[in-house]
């Protein structure tokens, strides 16, 4: 199997620095559908299972996301972690890119970066893809097992982010470990907000800051 084009990942890496700058398939035990409105109004399918689930409390609207713990244990695991420490409170997505994905996970309203607990294996050979509303982690452009505290939604399906079995690092994927289930309406919203290129940070920083308030475990 090919390779992924090697611009398409240096997308995911733009302007990070070292430390972050990183469907249920048929085996599953997914057993609920729910219908989530996408840009167009249309409705689509997510199932909901017994999983853990995380809310973001975000100044656009409420996100919530269901973890796969089965499929992806480290990742999810780390992100759970960063989410009891309170590492994602007051922190901004800060790259937006239409038709693609939005970023957080480490960048503060100031763009200052918070400090990471350490890197997590790649577990993106796990069946699950990078479809729309999936939450995938982001690691380095050729170290798979580099993922830390920054994590993407995919706005769109992006296949170009799939494990690919190889023993290239750099084509190994991206780990999907959840799927927003609640609050795609308000990602959908602001996928095409005005956003600049800031050194350092990313080449697509919302104007207007996106602010992750508070993120939170559900019962």
């Amino acid at each position: 199997m090919k390779a992924l084009p090697k611009n398409l990942l240096l997308l995911l890496l733009a302007g990070f620095t070292i430390a972050a700058c990183s469907k249920k398939d048929d085996a599953g035990t997914l057993n609920q559908d729910v219908a989530i409105p996408d840009a167009a109004g249309n409705r689509e399918s997510v199932a909901i299972g017994g999983y853990p689930t995380v809310e973001l409390l975000t100044s656009r609207g409420r996100i919530v996301i269901e973890l796969y713990d089965d499929k992806a244990p480290a990742n999810v695991r780390n992100f759970l972690a960063y989410v009891d420490s309170g590492h994602y409170d007051n922190t901004i997505f800060h790259r937006v890119v239409d038709n693609l994905l939005i970023q957080g996970g480490s960048f503060t309203p100031d763009y200052r970066i918070k400090a990471e607990r350490g890197f997590v294996g790649s577990e993106s050979g796990n069946g699950l893809r990078n479809e729309r509303g999936t939450v995938a982690a982001v690691r380095r452009l050729n170290d798979a097992d580099s993922a830390g505290s920054q994590f993407f939604i995919n706005l769109v399906d992006n296949p170009q982010f799939d494990f690919v079995s190889s023993a290239d690092a750099g084509s190994r994927g991206y780990t999907v470990f959840g799927r927003v289930v609640e609050g795609m309406e308000v990602l959908d919203a602001v996928r095409g907000v005005p956003t600049k290129a800031r050194e350092g940070v990313s080449e697509a920083v919302p104007v207007q800051p996106i602010i992750i308030k508070q993120a939170q475990k559900q019962d």
